[in-house]
């Protein structure tokens, strides 16, 4: 049912598999002391061992932690303090930030090591005693019971990207998994005998609700990448025959960057499900692959709008999924017209209230659903029919000389150039002073090791854009940093903006009144 790829080797779990090693992973938990209510992390790419854990996690009824394996420092020691783990499974590329993170701890006393060449690693004093997972999966399998009882109970704890604060972490219930499972068929439109594919972090909502939970309920063979590359992902595709994928925003331009090839379309991909399909590059993609576009947009913690396939205008992410209904607000929430931004709020539409639950953060949960509907915290727009269009996060948005900029079409242009590999674009508080403007930064990470003429790339963007839209600065990278979720981590490269100044080159032809 599950292919783990990884550079082209393949690692196949049937049903029966990822029964007996969750079974035998269940009990080396529980000779850990880890029992019903008790959290773990896991610290991992997308392994087997991933989805064994869950099983294992099942079986005994205690909470796991997805977390991006290369969280390290002060944030992960947050999480797993703020969580409250007890111990983690982690790939041996994380055991060292595990190790020292999870010293400074309390009750934080086992890790369980993924991989090879690093379960012999010992901290010092203090700090969590190291098992290899090998060893665990070739011993005999258990027949423990399933604690679980009740499908209201506590599955995972899954934490927000922290882009407005601590991350919160979202309490998800064995039930949202299951509904989630449900949708393969009758939301997305998968079919019997679909392949799905994704390279998205099995850490993140999208991989789990999307991919894998559909592709267990419906017995579809799903193909998971253990990680996302743009450079192999056609490959991946063609070797497994997968006929649909799940991608986010900033991988379609990655994808969409790649030099153009005569046989782009020749793939056997029939339907792509997008959260954040860049409406500048929208039409062009699907002709381009040959693909249909499912786009929706969801939150771990509450909310979804859908756009089937040929229904609704491009560029929308749809209108509210049944079951829910949907307003746009003012800062004081009251509705505002169509077409207008506004925030985008939920409810269930047979008028129970709404449940967002955050861990150890009760405050947090009810500010969320003040007044008897979800915030979502993204400004959107909903025309007459009822179609949504998303604009920006709250507090996010580049505004520029009175108005916005849209990333979408920025990034369009410049993946376009023949010297761009990838590109992010951003904003940064306007050398003008402004108040609430904002010049745009993109964030280029340049084609091979040859030089980087700024000025061509420049120029390009003036021949293609309006003048608001033409990037202030153009920033070389080695990589855009990113979320597991292959969400670009604007506040890093905001960093390296202002720290080296070597690497940013800035237009020569800003007006005075862009300054």
């Amino acid at each position: 049912v599950l292919t783990f790829d990884h550079e082209g080797q393949a690692d196949v779990r049937t049903y029966a598999q990822l029964w007996e090693n969750g079974q035998r992973l269940a009990g080396a938990l529980a000779s850990f002391g880890m029992g019903k209510g008790d959290r773990f992390a896991l610290l991992l790419f997308n392994h087997p061992e991933f989805v064994e854990a869950m099983v294992a996690s099942a079986i005994l009824g205690t909470v796991f932690v997805p977390i991006d394996p290369r969280a390290k420092g002060e944030k992960l020691a947050y999480l797993l303090r703020h969580s409250g783990c007890r111990g983690a499974i982690c790939g041996d590329y994380a055991l060292a930030s595990a190790l020292e993170t999870g010293a400074g701890v309390e009750d934080f006393s086992w890790l369980l090591v993924v991989g090879s060449g690093g379960e012999s690693a010992a901290g010092g004093s203090g700090a969590p005693a190291v098992a290899a997972m090998r060893d665990v999966l070739t011993g005999p399998v258990p027949e423990l019971p399933v604690a679980v009882e009740r499908e209201s109970e506590p599955m995972q704890i899954m934490y927000t990207s922290g882009t407005t604060g601590d991350p919160k972490g979202v309490v998800v219930r064995h039930a949202r998994f299951a509904t989630v499972a449900g949708h393969g068929e009758a939301v997305f439109g998968y079919r019997p005998g679909d392949r799905p594919y994704t390279g998205l972090s099995l850490t993140h909502g999208n991989a789990q609700f999307v991919t894998l939970a559909p592709s267990l309920e419906l017995g579809l063979r799903a193909v998971i990448s253990r990680r996302f590359s743009k450079s192999a992902f056609w490959d991946v595709i063609g070797r497994y025959g997968c006929t649909t994928f799940s991608l986010l925003g900033g991988m379609a331009t990655a994808l969409y960057s790649e030099p153009r090839r005569p046989e782009d379309a020749e793939n056997p991909v029939r339907l792509v499900i997008s959260a954040g399909m860049p409406r500048a590059i929208w039409a062009d993609f699907a002709e381009r692959f040959g693909v249909d576009i499912f786009e929706f947009y969801g939150a771990v913690d509450g909310g979804m709008t859908i756009k089937p396939v040929d229904e609704g205008p491009i560029g929308s992410c749809g209108r509210v999924a049944p079951g829910l209904l949907a307003r746009v607000v003012d800062e004081n929430g009251a509705d505002v017209p169509p077409g207008t931004p506004g925030e985008l709020w939920f409810r269930p539409a047979d008028g129970s209230e709404p449940v967002v639950e955050y861990w150890n953060d009760p405050d947090a949960s009810a500010r969320k659903t003040e007044g008897g509907w979800i915030h979502s915290g993204d400004v959107v727009r909903m025309d007459a029919d009822g179609w949504i269009f998303f604009e920006y996060r709250v507090g996010g948005g580049i505004r520029r000389n009175g108005e916005f900029v849209n990333p979408d079409f920025v990034e369009k242009v410049l993946a376009e150039h023949e010297l761009v590999e990838d590109v992010f674009v951003y904003g940064v508080p306007a050398a003008s002073g402004a108040t609430g403007e904002r010049d745009v930064v993109a964030a280029i990470v340049p084609v091979g090791e040859a030089g980087f003429d700024a000025e061509l790339v420049f120029d390009w963007c003036r021949r293609r854009l309006e003048p608001n839209s033409v990037p202030s600065y153009l920033q070389l990278v080695a990589e855009i940093p990113k979320t597991a979720s292959e969400k670009p981590q604007e506040r890093f490269l905001i960093e390296r903006f202002e720290r080296q100044p070597e690497t940013v080159f800035q237009r020569r032809d800003v007006r005075s009144d862009d300054r």
